[in-house]
Protein backbone atom coordinates (compact mmCIF):
# COMPACT_ATOMS: atom_id res chain seq x y z
CA UNK A 1 0.00 0.00 0.00
CA UNK A 2 1.42 3.41 -0.94
CA UNK A 3 2.20 6.00 1.72
CA UNK A 4 -0.29 8.85 2.16
CA UNK A 5 0.81 12.11 0.54
CA UNK A 6 0.65 15.62 1.96
CA UNK A 7 1.68 18.50 -0.30
CA UNK A 8 2.79 21.84 1.16
CA UNK A 9 2.27 25.26 -0.40
CA UNK A 10 3.30 28.23 1.75
CA UNK A 11 4.79 31.71 1.76
CA UNK A 12 7.18 30.73 4.57
CA UNK A 13 10.39 30.68 2.52
CA UNK A 14 13.18 28.38 3.68
CA UNK A 15 15.45 30.76 5.61
CA UNK A 16 13.54 30.27 8.87
CA UNK A 17 12.39 27.26 10.85
CA UNK A 18 8.68 27.43 9.98
CA UNK A 19 8.64 24.69 7.34
CA UNK A 20 10.60 22.36 9.62
CA UNK A 21 8.17 22.99 12.49
CA UNK A 22 5.21 22.25 10.24
CA UNK A 23 6.77 19.04 8.98
CA UNK A 24 7.53 17.97 12.53
CA UNK A 25 3.83 18.17 13.39
CA UNK A 26 2.85 16.23 10.27
CA UNK A 27 5.33 13.41 10.90
CA UNK A 28 4.45 13.23 14.60
CA UNK A 29 0.74 12.76 13.93
CA UNK A 30 0.59 11.03 10.54
CA UNK A 31 3.66 8.82 10.91
CA UNK A 32 4.86 7.29 7.65
CA UNK A 33 3.61 10.04 5.37
CA UNK A 34 5.21 11.34 2.18
CA UNK A 35 5.55 15.14 2.22
CA UNK A 36 5.88 16.96 -1.09
CA UNK A 37 7.10 20.57 -1.07
CA UNK A 38 5.03 22.16 -3.82
CA UNK A 39 6.54 25.58 -3.03
CA UNK A 40 7.49 27.74 -0.09
CA UNK A 41 8.33 30.72 -2.29
CA UNK A 42 4.91 32.30 -2.70
CA UNK A 43 5.55 36.00 -2.00
CA UNK A 44 4.48 36.93 1.54
CA UNK A 45 0.70 37.28 1.87
CA UNK A 46 0.13 36.77 -1.88
CA UNK A 47 -3.16 34.89 -1.69
CA UNK A 48 -3.87 35.32 -5.40
CA UNK A 49 -0.63 33.68 -6.54
CA UNK A 50 -1.19 30.94 -3.98
CA UNK A 51 -4.61 30.28 -5.52
CA UNK A 52 -3.24 30.16 -9.04
CA UNK A 53 -0.36 27.90 -7.99
CA UNK A 54 -2.66 25.42 -6.24
CA UNK A 55 -4.88 25.32 -9.33
CA UNK A 56 -1.96 24.08 -11.41
CA UNK A 57 -1.14 20.94 -9.44
CA UNK A 58 -3.73 19.72 -6.96
CA UNK A 59 -5.68 17.50 -9.35
CA UNK A 60 -2.51 15.80 -10.59
CA UNK A 61 -1.95 13.84 -7.38
CA UNK A 62 -3.39 10.42 -6.44
CA UNK A 63 -6.81 10.11 -4.87
CA UNK A 64 -6.60 10.67 -1.13
CA UNK A 65 -3.79 13.23 -1.28
CA UNK A 66 -3.99 16.06 1.27
CA UNK A 67 -2.96 19.52 0.07
CA UNK A 68 -1.97 21.86 2.90
CA UNK A 69 -1.94 25.53 1.87
CA UNK A 70 -0.72 28.26 4.23
CA UNK A 71 -0.79 31.72 2.67
CA UNK A 72 -2.59 33.44 5.48
CA UNK A 73 -2.32 37.21 5.97
CA UNK A 74 -5.36 37.05 8.27
CA UNK A 75 -3.89 34.48 10.66
CA UNK A 76 -5.34 34.83 14.15
CA UNK A 77 -8.26 36.96 12.96
CA UNK A 78 -11.93 36.04 12.58
CA UNK A 79 -11.30 34.42 9.17
CA UNK A 80 -12.34 30.77 9.19
CA UNK A 81 -10.02 27.79 9.03
CA UNK A 82 -11.41 25.12 6.71
CA UNK A 83 -10.82 21.75 5.10
CA UNK A 84 -12.29 20.86 1.71
CA UNK A 85 -13.00 17.50 0.10
CA UNK A 86 -13.21 17.59 -3.70
CA UNK A 87 -12.58 15.08 -6.47
CA UNK A 88 -11.33 12.51 -3.97
CA UNK A 89 -8.71 14.82 -2.47
CA UNK A 90 -8.46 17.10 0.54
CA UNK A 91 -7.33 20.72 0.77
CA UNK A 92 -6.70 22.41 4.11
CA UNK A 93 -6.02 26.08 4.83
CA UNK A 94 -7.45 29.52 5.57
CA UNK A 95 -10.78 30.69 4.21
CA UNK A 96 -9.41 33.65 2.26
CA UNK A 97 -9.89 32.40 -1.31
CA UNK A 98 -6.61 30.54 -1.61
CA UNK A 99 -8.50 27.21 -1.63
CA UNK A 100 -10.84 28.31 -4.44
CA UNK A 101 -9.64 25.74 -7.02
CA UNK A 102 -11.02 22.94 -4.86
CA UNK A 103 -14.08 24.85 -3.68
CA UNK A 104 -15.16 25.45 -7.28
CA UNK A 105 -15.22 21.73 -8.09
CA UNK A 106 -18.58 20.04 -8.46
CA UNK A 107 -19.56 18.32 -5.24
CA UNK A 108 -16.95 20.06 -3.11
CA UNK A 109 -17.65 19.97 0.64
CA UNK A 110 -16.07 22.21 3.25
CA UNK A 111 -15.91 21.98 7.03
CA UNK A 112 -15.03 24.63 9.59
CA UNK A 113 -12.08 23.78 11.83
CA UNK A 114 -12.05 24.76 15.44
CA UNK A 115 -8.98 26.59 16.76
CA UNK A 116 -7.56 25.03 19.93
CA UNK A 117 -6.96 27.42 22.84
CA UNK A 118 -3.32 26.36 22.77
CA UNK A 119 -2.87 27.46 19.13
CA UNK A 120 -0.51 30.35 18.50
CA UNK A 121 -2.45 33.26 16.95
CA UNK A 122 0.47 33.77 14.54
CA UNK A 123 1.07 30.16 13.43
CA UNK A 124 -2.14 28.37 12.50
CA UNK A 125 -0.19 26.42 9.89
CA UNK A 126 1.56 24.51 12.64
CA UNK A 127 -1.18 24.46 15.28
CA UNK A 128 -4.45 24.24 13.31
CA UNK A 129 -3.99 23.26 9.66
CA UNK A 130 -1.07 20.87 10.15
CA UNK A 131 -2.77 18.59 12.69
CA UNK A 132 -5.94 18.43 10.57
CA UNK A 133 -3.96 17.62 7.40
CA UNK A 134 -2.15 14.86 9.29
CA UNK A 135 -5.42 13.39 10.55
CA UNK A 136 -6.91 13.36 7.05
CA UNK A 137 -3.77 11.71 5.67
CA UNK A 138 -4.10 9.12 8.44
CA UNK A 139 -7.59 8.19 7.28
CA UNK A 140 -9.95 10.36 9.32
CA UNK A 141 -13.05 11.35 7.31
CA UNK A 142 -13.80 15.02 6.62
CA UNK A 143 -16.71 15.13 9.08
CA UNK A 144 -14.41 13.99 11.88
CA UNK A 145 -12.22 17.09 11.68
CA UNK A 146 -14.83 19.86 11.52
CA UNK A 147 -18.42 20.97 11.12
CA UNK A 148 -20.21 21.85 7.87
CA UNK A 149 -19.26 25.22 6.38
CA UNK A 150 -21.43 26.66 3.64
CA UNK A 151 -20.17 30.14 2.75
CA UNK A 152 -16.46 29.97 1.87
CA UNK A 153 -14.58 32.82 0.24
CA UNK A 154 -14.08 32.13 -3.45
CA UNK A 155 -11.75 33.98 -5.81
CA UNK A 156 -11.97 33.69 -9.58
CA UNK A 157 -9.65 34.65 -12.40
CA UNK A 158 -11.13 37.70 -14.16
CA UNK A 159 -12.66 37.06 -17.57
CA UNK A 160 -11.24 38.61 -20.72
CA UNK A 161 -13.62 40.92 -22.62
CA UNK A 162 -14.25 41.49 -26.32
CA UNK A 163 -13.82 45.07 -27.54
CA UNK A 164 -15.84 46.73 -30.35
CA UNK A 165 -12.82 46.48 -32.69
CA UNK A 166 -12.76 42.68 -32.30
CA UNK A 167 -9.76 42.47 -30.01
CA UNK A 168 -9.94 40.56 -26.74
CA UNK A 169 -8.78 42.56 -23.74
CA UNK A 170 -7.18 40.65 -20.91
CA UNK A 171 -4.60 41.12 -18.24
CA UNK A 172 -1.50 39.60 -16.69
CA UNK A 173 -2.59 37.37 -13.81
CA UNK A 174 0.83 36.09 -12.68
CA UNK A 175 4.53 36.36 -13.38
CA UNK A 176 6.53 33.15 -12.96
CA UNK A 177 10.10 32.51 -11.81
CA UNK A 178 11.39 32.89 -15.38
CA UNK A 179 9.74 36.27 -15.91
CA UNK A 180 6.99 34.89 -18.14
CA UNK A 181 3.82 36.99 -17.82
CA UNK A 182 0.84 34.63 -17.70
CA UNK A 183 -2.40 36.20 -18.94
CA UNK A 184 -6.07 35.29 -18.79
CA UNK A 185 -6.20 35.08 -22.59
CA UNK A 186 -6.85 31.92 -24.59
CA UNK A 187 -5.24 31.99 -28.02
CA UNK A 188 -3.44 29.90 -30.60
CA UNK A 189 -0.50 30.01 -32.99
CA UNK A 190 -1.13 32.67 -35.62
CA UNK A 191 -2.89 35.12 -33.33
CA UNK A 192 -1.00 38.02 -31.81
CA UNK A 193 -0.75 39.81 -28.49
CA UNK A 194 -0.59 43.59 -28.32
CA UNK A 195 0.72 45.72 -25.48
CA UNK A 196 1.79 49.34 -25.79
CA UNK A 197 3.96 49.57 -28.92
CA UNK A 198 4.63 45.84 -29.09
CA UNK A 199 2.80 43.31 -31.21
CA UNK A 200 3.93 39.76 -30.56
CA UNK A 201 2.94 36.82 -32.73
CA UNK A 202 1.98 33.69 -30.83
CA UNK A 203 4.59 31.02 -31.58
CA UNK A 204 4.65 27.34 -30.62
CA UNK A 205 7.89 27.20 -28.64
CA UNK A 206 10.58 29.51 -27.27
CA UNK A 207 12.95 28.08 -29.88
CA UNK A 208 10.86 29.64 -32.65
CA UNK A 209 12.44 33.05 -31.91
CA UNK A 210 16.08 34.16 -31.52
CA UNK A 211 17.72 34.45 -28.10
CA UNK A 212 16.62 37.66 -26.42
CA UNK A 213 13.55 38.10 -28.61
CA UNK A 214 10.12 38.78 -27.14
CA UNK A 215 7.26 36.46 -28.06
CA UNK A 216 3.91 35.13 -26.97
CA UNK A 217 2.97 31.47 -26.72
CA UNK A 218 0.40 29.16 -25.19
CA UNK A 219 1.90 27.91 -21.93
CA UNK A 220 1.41 24.57 -20.23
CA UNK A 221 -1.62 25.97 -18.38
CA UNK A 222 -3.39 26.58 -21.71
CA UNK A 223 -3.19 30.35 -21.24
CA UNK A 224 -1.28 32.84 -23.37
CA UNK A 225 2.06 33.90 -21.88
CA UNK A 226 4.31 36.79 -22.84
CA UNK A 227 7.93 35.67 -22.81
CA UNK A 228 11.46 36.59 -23.70
CA UNK A 229 13.70 33.79 -24.86
CA UNK A 230 16.55 33.44 -22.36
CA UNK A 231 15.33 36.52 -20.53
CA UNK A 232 12.52 38.03 -18.48
CA UNK A 233 9.59 39.51 -20.38
CA UNK A 234 8.27 40.99 -17.14
CA UNK A 235 11.46 42.99 -16.70
CA UNK A 236 11.88 43.90 -20.37
CA UNK A 237 8.27 45.11 -20.73
CA UNK A 238 7.68 46.23 -17.13
CA UNK A 239 4.78 43.83 -16.74
CA UNK A 240 3.13 42.92 -13.47
CA UNK A 241 -0.16 41.48 -12.30
CA UNK A 242 -2.97 43.58 -13.74
CA UNK A 243 -1.06 44.86 -16.78
CA UNK A 244 -3.45 45.15 -19.74
CA UNK A 245 -2.87 43.03 -22.85
CA UNK A 246 -4.89 42.49 -26.04
CA UNK A 247 -5.33 39.45 -28.23
CA UNK A 248 -5.92 39.94 -31.95
CA UNK A 249 -7.12 37.01 -34.03
CA UNK A 250 -5.77 36.61 -37.58
CA UNK A 251 -8.04 37.90 -40.32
Amino acid sequence: MSRPIITLLTDFGTADCYVAELKGVLYSIAGDVEIVDASHDIPPQDVELGRLTLARYWRRYPIGTVHLVVVDPGVGSARAAIAVQAEGQYVVGPDNGVLSPALLSNGARAVWLGVPNSASPTFHGRDVFGPVAARLAGGDPLDAVGTSFHDPVIRRTPDATRLPDGRIQGQVIAVDHFGNAVTNLIGHVGASVELDVHRLEIVRTYADVPSGALCALVGSSGLVEISQRNGSAAVALRLSRGSTVHLRQPR
